[in-house]
């Protein structure tokens, strides 16, 4: 029988070795530490038969195998410095998702829909929820994780709340890219220089350095995206039916800021939508803008949804009398150029296609 032998001497260590590998049948896995399942070749692995002893556990499996990794186990906790080479051949469309959260996984979703047989991966910070992804054909991996090869398509979906040093974690996914398809950032609408209700669209200033650190650090990731050659997309306020401010001020009932603070908006959908258009063009080094065109101010807001009697849930009420105030958002350039309009034109449109 051809075999494969697997020493796992930890969870975290796994290095695989052909004797035959073209005409591989079966692998053997020992391992001092047990563990049921692993991911192996974009695939959950699991193991037809075991056993035990008081230094270590054998796996046989039977599933074919027709690449070499270093991988993880889906129990244990994983090393930083693991490094993963792969045989898996990157295809052209293959795309690469730099924290697939709630953005990221329908970015993912209508990615494989637009483009069947494209191979999709997802890197994170921690494999707590890869299960998931696997779930949803999304090949995880873990970041610090040293990859053979780069990707055609790369996409940054990750926020800069969960990264001390953001701009280091950008620059290490652009050096993920081959060059050869888009790289994009996924950015904020908030280092336009605009903050009292005015007008605002692709050629507004942006907020001077040194004046916010917040608009300082996403202006130092856009700059250097668009010097790798990517691109940037800032988008507005994400919303969906269970996720975005409307559900936060529906939960809190009583919020202590003014209510005539103006807000643009995204639905989650559109956002992925046209993150994917942009990617499709393979353009360089350009700055997009991403919004409904329809801000409204937060009173405005929550005042459909209490008229839309689609939430359980009724808002009571703005108290704040200061604070700054927002802008008006418009990405008419943006549509125009990419040929792109959204699904949901307004939140109040969006409020009416609730069932």
């Amino acid at each position: 029988m051809n075999t494969t032998k697997f020493c796992l001497t930890s969870c975290s260590e796994f290095v695989g070795r052909s004797h035959k590998p073209k005409r591989l049948n079966s692998a053997f896995l020992t391992s001092n530490s047990v563990c049921s399942s692993l991911y192996f070749a974009g695939k959950l692995i699991k193991f037809a038969a075991v056993r035990q002893s008081d230094s270590t556990a054998s796996y046989w499996l039977s599933t074919p195998i027709s690449v070499k990794v270093n991988a993880f186990s889906t129990i244990g906790a994983p090393n930083d410095g693991l490094e993963a080479s792969s045989e898996r051949v990157i295809g052209a469309n293959d795309l690469l998702i730099v924290g697939p959260g709630v953005l990221g996984r329908i970015v993912a979703e209508k990615w494989a829909k637009e483009i069947p047989g494209s191979q999709i991966y997802g890197q994170t910070l921690t494999t707590d929820h890869h299960d998931e992804l696997i779930k949803m054909g999304i090949i995880p991996s873990l970041k610090g994780t040293q990859v053979t090869h780069k990707f055609p398509n790369v996409i940054f979906c990750a926020p800069p709340s969960r990264n001390p040093d953001y701009p280091g974690e950008v620059r290490e996914a652009t050096l993920n890219w081959n060059g050869e398809g888009s790289f994009l950032f996924t950015s904020s609408s908030a280092p336009y220089n605009c903050n009292d209700n005015g007008s605002c669209d692709e050629d507004t200033p942006v907020v001077p350095l040194g004046r916010n650190p917040k608009t300082d650090n996403l202006l130092t990731v856009e700059k250097l995206v668009l010097e790798a050659g990517g691109c940037v997309v800032r988008l507005a306020g994400l919303y969906k039916e269970d996720r975005g401010a409307h559900t936060y001020w529906l939960q809190k009932g009583l919020a202590d800021i003014r209510p005539d603070h103006i807000l643009n908006l995204i639905h989650y959908e559109d956002a992925a939508s046209l993150s994917i258009t942009i990617l499709k063009k393979k353009l360089r080094s350009r700055i997009f803008l991403g919004c409904d065109n329809n801000p409204l101010s937060r009173q405005e807001v929550m005042q459909l949804v209490n008229k839309s009697g689609k939430y359980s849930k009724k808002f009571e009420g703005f108290t704040g009398t200061t604070g700054p105030l927002g802008k008006k958002l418009n990405n008419l350039k943006t549509r125009t150029e990419l040929g792109w309009e959204p699904k949901y034109p307004s939140f109040a449109q969006f409020l009416e296609s609730l069932e």
